[in-house]
């Protein structure tokens, strides 16, 4: 019953997005969000409920206190569907990967060219950056399970803390630009920048937040000199009995390689040509791209399989993100109705004009920072804030407010405790969220240092 209604609500948004000029569909958006809200009250449970009753109580006491019309209790749901789309299919950007084995070239490279815990440390980061910027959450258990078994073999104090944080640094620094993460495609939304025009600067930040960690990462996990020669002939004798056993093609990863960059060019393309959502325009591209790699890697017959089974046991999963987005979309779209809005954007021009706007773009990054700490998305945190940004500061200056907002979302996922990153992590390490928050702390605070002095720089210079 859940599946089919979720799926309902994606594919009605799908056809609203098709044929914008149909009121009835957008009707029909609302009507099933409403709805699936309603039922995933049965299944939601923690903080997520939390949250969500409070957006949904929140929302119907500004209706009312503005004497709505009643039409505005149904239709005001359905704001945040796109983010839930793009959750329920950005999984299916993993299925060529699993389907091809490509982790099998990764272990090989590790067994041939890997040195030290430096070394890997390094790989482990980057490898996690690259599938991060193609296949999102999908990214974690993908590279935990390719580096575990090698990283077994090597000198490491705390092998837990060392590829919890060597995987989830690099997870965080792609969420800063690429199309498939959700977002980014939230931030773009939000604020109307062109991706194009923002893309550079988020690339320099990203890539800068992948050198710090390499700096300053992997260095408390180096080990007595005595202890590196006593593991030595150990691994040497297990990468010597795995070599017959792994795939030795690493040109294999090209081909992820090239899906990100057709992706990232199909997005840019026809995000220049067609004036649609930059959220709706990833989630058409999902199932098409990752079906012909399939097909390009002779694994066509198993795609349609792996889809079949996404669609059957994943989007039940999904009722605490259906639950918790679209109740806040509809706490959004109240505060529109009732004017609400307007006061929040006096309070916030009034931060502004107190704080002045350099300040301010200090302070921006931390909003969703803090609230990650109470259980919101950073998604969440900042389309609350959003409305109020564009009175005055996103006017004066888009791209750094845009990257003010992406840049601060990443301290978010690296320490909020309640988030799906460090929720998956947990699940895999079996160790609690908030002990790989804390693990993430020094990290974080160099990265929101590096952040606000690249965001100062770029509003001076800019």
């Amino acid at each position: 019953m859940i599946r089919f209604l979720y799926l309902a609500a994606i594919i009605s948004y799908i056809a609203a997005s098709f044929f914008p000029q149909q009121s009835f569909l957008t009707v029909t958006v609302s009507i099933l969000s409403m709805t699936s809200v309603l039922v995933s009250l049965r299944f939601v449970r923690g903080l997520a409920l939390v949250f969500g009753l409070i957006f949904l109580g929140g929302g119907y006491l500004l209706l009312l206190w503005s004497r709505a019309e009643a039409i505005y209790y149904v239709t005001s749901f359905g704001e945040m569907i796109q983010m839930v789309t793009l959750f329920a299919l950005i999984p299916i950007l993993s299925l060529p990967i699993r389907l091809g084995h490509y982790d099998d070239e990764v272990r090989g490279i590790i067994r041939k060219k890997i040195k030290g815990p430096d070394q890997l440390y390094m790989l482990t980061s980057c490898m996690s950056y690259f599938f991060s910027s193609f296949m999102n959450l999908a990214a974690l258990p993908m590279t935990y399970y390719a580096i575990a078994p090698a990283a077994a073999e090597y000198p490491i104090h705390d092998q837990k803390r060392y590829l919890s944080r060597a995987i989830t640094h690099g997870y965080a620094m792609p969420l800063l630009w690429s199309p498939v993460t959700p977002i980014v495609g939230t931030v773009l939304y939000l604020t109307g920048t062109s991706y194009m025009k923002v893309l550079p600067y988020l690339l320099v930040l990203s890539g800068g937040g992948l050198l710090l960690d390499w700096i300053f990462a992997a260095h408390p996990f180096k080990t007595w000199h005595a202890r590196k020669q006593l593991k030595t002939s150990r691994k040497q004798s297990a990468a010597a009995a795995l070599d017959g056993t792994i795939s030795q093609k690493p040109v294999r990863l090209l081909h992820i390689l090239a899906a990100i960059i057709i992706l990232n060019a199909l997005i840019t393309l026809l995000d220049h040509i067609f004036a649609v959502s930059f959220l709706f325009l990833v989630s058409l591209l999902v199932l098409p791209l990752a079906w012909i790699w399939c097909l390009l890697i002779k694994k066509g017959h198993l795609f349609l399989t792996g889809v079949k089974d996404h669609f059957i046991t994943y989007i039940p999963k999904m009722q605490n993100q259906f639950f918790i987005f679209l109740s806040a979309g509809f706490f959004i779209t109240a505060l529109n109705v009732s004017h609400i809005d307007d006061q929040v954007t006096g309070w916030v021009n009034t931060l502004i004009h107190f704080t002045g706007i350099r300040l301010f773009l200090v302070l921006l990054p931390i909003i969703p920072f803090v609230l990650a700490f109470f259980g919101l998305h950073p998604a969440v945190g900042l389309a609350l804030i959003s409305e109020a940004l564009h009175a005055d500061i996103l006017n004066q200056a888009p791209v750094v407010v845009t990257l003010a907002m992406l840049g601060g979302a990443i301290p978010a996922f690296l320490m909020g405790p309640y988030n799906a990153t460090l929720g998956m992590m947990s699940g895999i390490l079996n160790e609690r969220p908030f002990k790989l928050s804390n693990w993430n702390f020094s990290f974080t605070l160099l990265y929101l240092l590096v952040l606000t002095l690249f965001v100062q720089w770029l509003f001076v210079y800019s």
